[in-house]
């Protein structure tokens, strides 16, 4: 099972949302950004690095949700989300086809991969 980040980034009563380039698995589908948790790696340090090397942001961690654990028809994951902040660095997407500024009240309207949709309705009950 992968073990797996990812940063709801709020700024500016806004979030930032990914979507996954046509090479990835997953193609075209929309994400919070993070990334692969390495050995001895904390998952605050693991989502801090992950932002800077895919987005080139810095960020604040503010608290954590609830755990996600989906099984994928090839992999499975268990994906560990962050409320954060940007608080600085230009958003530059490096691996992702886009990366985009919305509202909470339209993130429901992207086709989430199957794992973060749980988190996106998490988050909305806030």
């Amino acid at each position: 099972m992968l073990q797996v980040t990812c940063a709801i980034i709020e700024h500016n009563n806004k979030v930032l949302i990914c979507q996954r380039s046509a090479t990835m698995k997953l193609p075209m589908k929309w994400e919070f950004p993070g990334g692969k948790i390495e050995q001895d790696e904390s998952k605050e340090d693991c989502l801090q690095r992950e932002i800077k090397e895919e987005l080139g942001m810095i960020i604040t961690i503010d608290r954590a949700l609830k755990p996600v654990e989906y099984q994928y028809p090839d992999f499975s994951i268990c994906l560990y989300p962050f409320i954060c902040r940007w608080e600085s660095g230009q958003v530059v997407p490096t691996e992702h086809k886009q990366a985009i500024w919305v509202d909470a009240s339209e993130l429901l309207n992207y086709d989430w991969a199957e794992a973060d949709l749980p988190i996106v309705r998490e988050y909305l009950s806030l």
